[in-house]
């Protein structure tokens, strides 16, 4: 077990959690709703990569969500930042060694759909790896041909469902599409997105998911809707937006995830 598990094993104390999050845009508020939390900063942290993305707070988050003991990362680092799609390994590893069963990832993402407009929340049932990197590339082990057929579990996908249900929430459905960022795509990109079957795009989420599948834990994962793609709408796309609109929808996916954990 890394030095990192290890201090965050001892935090915890009796609590078993068998629930992590990985909280994008919008959703850094969560950890507010968390009873008897602690925090750690990535830095504290051996091992742990470091954000320069504003709105990624970076850090780790004990506690208990209605009830449920988790684990959350409030932001995350993207392959962007330092061109390593394997940035998350580290704190996915912590995860897995602490017992961890189940990762919720949650992200920012422009939408492809004129009926997903901003402000709307989308359950990912698969992925489109456009970058063409892969945290696994250097994995010795040939654990790194991990399948990726079922990369979303169909159960905890299923309880997003009914909780969003439960809650008279729209939750749309569909295909995220991994662009490497950190510029914004272009409109011949976003059509060709939209003609490969993306729903929605965005700068992150899929080198996690990869990870997770790999270390065997189970996924599911949700993007909020900040913005159409480029030439859906005027004007030109950026990074305020994202924050600016990250937490309309973040507020009905924080409900839902409440709701999620719960239940569980």
């Amino acid at each position: 077990m890394s030095d990192a598990a290890l201090l965050l094993r001892e935090a915890l104390g009796d609590l078993k959690p068998r629930t992590a999050m990985v909280l994008g845009s919008g959703l850094g508020g969560l950890t507010e709703a968390l009873s008897d939390k602690q925090y750690f900063a990535f830095s504290e942290l051996p091992g742990f990569p470091l954000s320069a993305v504003s709105g990624h707070e970076g850090s780790v988050v004990i506690g208990r969500l209605a009830g449920t003991p988790v684990i959350m990362l409030s932001g995350r680092v993207h392959y962007y930042e330092q061109g390593d799609a394997a940035a998350m390994r580290v704190p996915l590893e912590a995860l897995a060694a602490l017992g961890i069963e189940e990762l919720l990832l949650t992200n920012a993402a422009g939408s492809l759909r004129e009926d997903m407009p901003p402000g709307s929340v989308m359950l990912i049932t698969d992925h489109i790896n456009y970058s063409g990197m892969n945290p696994l590339i250097g994995e010795k082990s040939d654990r790194r041909f991990t399948g990726m057929s079922q990369a979303y579990d169909a159960g905890l996908a299923d309880a997003m469902r009914q909780a969003s249900r439960d809650l008279d929430i729209q939750l749309a459905e569909g295909v995220y599409m991994w662009f490497s960022g950190p510029s914004f795509e272009t409109p011949a990109e976003i059509r060709m997105a939209r003609t490969l079957g993306a729903d929605a795009v965005g700068m992150s989420t899929v080198p996690e998911v990869i990870l997770a599948r790999f270390l065997g834990l189970k996924v599911a994962a949700a993007s909020v809707i900040t913005n159409f793609g480029a030439g859906m709408s005027q004007g030109e796309l950026g990074h305020e937006e994202t924050k600016e609109m990250a937490p309309i929808g973040g507020r009905k996916l924080a409900a839902i995830v409440k709701r999620l954990i719960g239940e569980g």
